[in-house]
């Protein structure tokens, strides 16, 4: 067979160069070669070219670093939250109200005792009982005794007694309100509450 292709050109460089591996090193280049680096090296460098290269990485780490944006909001935002009271349970709504109602009524009871002291003390029944007494009075009998009748004693029961019904109307009230808001609930969704935190 014959070669039809004619004199085909000489490669310079494989042909009378040298091979890769026989190559000599740059003149410039005086150290291990170092493959470029996606990231910059930390501050204190690598190993191998840390220290050679110091001062170049670390110009390179300063400009890296990122810096906080000047704009960014630094004050948190207070979170909100809105809410929907759906439904009372009516035992919890009875329980708290006859709670309330005692201290309630305890509270009544007590008011109305350091009143009286207060009142008696100042004169005020002996000045009243007298004006009214000689106005009821007669010449057959002595008028009304409002001293005797706003004693202690009896003031003291008049409050407990109006504070024991006051207990027992609260609750039944607190109680058929739970009922009523729940069936209200129903039609119209609820009363809405918008929480927020504290800041």
């Amino acid at each position: 067979m014959t070669d039809t292709r004619g004199p085909q050109p000489q490669y310079e460089g494989y042909a009378t160069g040298p091979l890769p591996g026989e190559r000599e090193p740059a003149p410039g280049q005086a150290g291990p070669y170092h493959p470029p680096q996606a990231y910059p090296s930390p501050p204190g460098g690598t190993q191998g070219g840390g220290r050679s290269h110091g001062g170049q990485q670390g110009a390179g780490t300063a400009q890296a670093t990122r810096r906080p944006r000047t704009g960014a909001r630094t004050t948190p935002r207070t979170r909100k939250a809105r809410l929907r009271v759906a439904k009372a349970d009516p035992w919890s709504v009875m329980k708290v109200s006859f709670l309330l109602s005692i201290a309630l009524g305890i509270c009544t009871v007590v008011a109305s005792a350091v009143l009286w002291m207060v009142m008696d003390a100042m004169g005020v029944f002996e000045t009243v009982g007298g004006t009214i007494s000689e106005a009821t009075g007669s010449n057959e009998g002595n008028g009304f005794d409002l001293q005797s009748f706003l004693s202690l004693p009896r003031v003291l029961i008049f409050t407990s007694v109006i504070a024991v019904i006051d207990v027992v109307l609260a609750t039944a009230l607190a109680t058929l309100g739970s009922f009523i808001y729940n069936l209200s609930a129903g039609f119209v969704g609820g009363v809405e509450l918008t929480l927020a935190e504290d800041e």
